[in-house]
């Protein structure tokens, strides 16, 4: 068993939404694992084996137990059964008592994908009576992540202190370099990150957030407990 799965629709996706968050948790010891549903190619910039270096390059300094990438197609990803049991294999072999997902609006029709696969998927890796691998396993707690192309303004359901993990968040996502250093439409991207990452830190009377929106009320021992 594992403490938490972050599911992206792209390499990246990840590391651009919770990147920082994903840092703190290796930091504190837990255990993630980062499962991207495509390779993300083709791109304008890029190649599948470019792609796969800066994905392990990001991984390995975010800290991550394992990143996993899936069979699904770039830009033709859709929610499909055999999208859902695929993933829910992965979600049933590593068994996250966590699981974060993609917001479920988006201008990329991937990242719409993505979020109703994961949440399917996650009812699908309870399933006793399947020919699907590994034992059953039912994620006690979801959590919807940003790392969309809409400008979007969202109340979230709580938001995460990153301030002293954003430096690692902006390393992994530099790790890109084929999306982003070298490529010059998303040149700004990480700069807009950090930028982000210190609005929502506001929020919090912090240095930097990263937002988070519960599937389901979230629940707290105590309200002293709260940041």
């Amino acid at each position: 068993m594992i403490d938490a799965m972050c599911i992206g629709a792209h390499p990246d996706d990840v590391e651009i939404g919770m990147g920082a968050t994903v840092a703190g948790m290796v930091r504190r010891s837990l255990s993630v694992v980062v499962v991207d549903l495509t390779d993300g190619e083709p791109t304008p910039h890029g190649s599948r084996e470019t792609r796969m270096q800066e994905a392990a390059q990001a991984a390995e300094i975010l800290g991550v137990q394992e990143r996993r990438t899936l069979s699904q197609p770039n830009r033709y990803l859709m929610d499909c059964v055999d999208a859902r049991k695929e993933l829910a294999e992965v979600i049933r072999e590593f068994r996250p008592r966590m699981l974060f997902v993609p917001y479920r609006e988006d201008a990329h029709p991937d990242h719409v994908a993505a979020h109703a696969i994961a949440t399917a998927a996650r009812f699908y890796a309870k399933f006793t009576k399947t020919e699907m691998a590994h034992e059953p396993h039912y994620p006690a707690r979801a959590y919807q992540y940003m790392a969309v192309h809409l400008r979007l303004l969202r109340e979230p359901s709580f938001v995460v202190d990153v301030a002293s993990d954003l430096p690692v968040k902006l390393d992994a996502l530099r790790a890109y370099r084929s999306q982003f250093a070298e490529n010059e439409a998303n040149r700004d991207v990480i700069g807009m990150m950090e930028h982000l990452a210190r609005t929502w830190g506001t929020l919090i009377r912090s240095e930097a957030g990263e937002p988070f929106f519960a599937l389901e009320p979230v629940g707290i021992g105590a309200p002293e407990h709260l940041v």
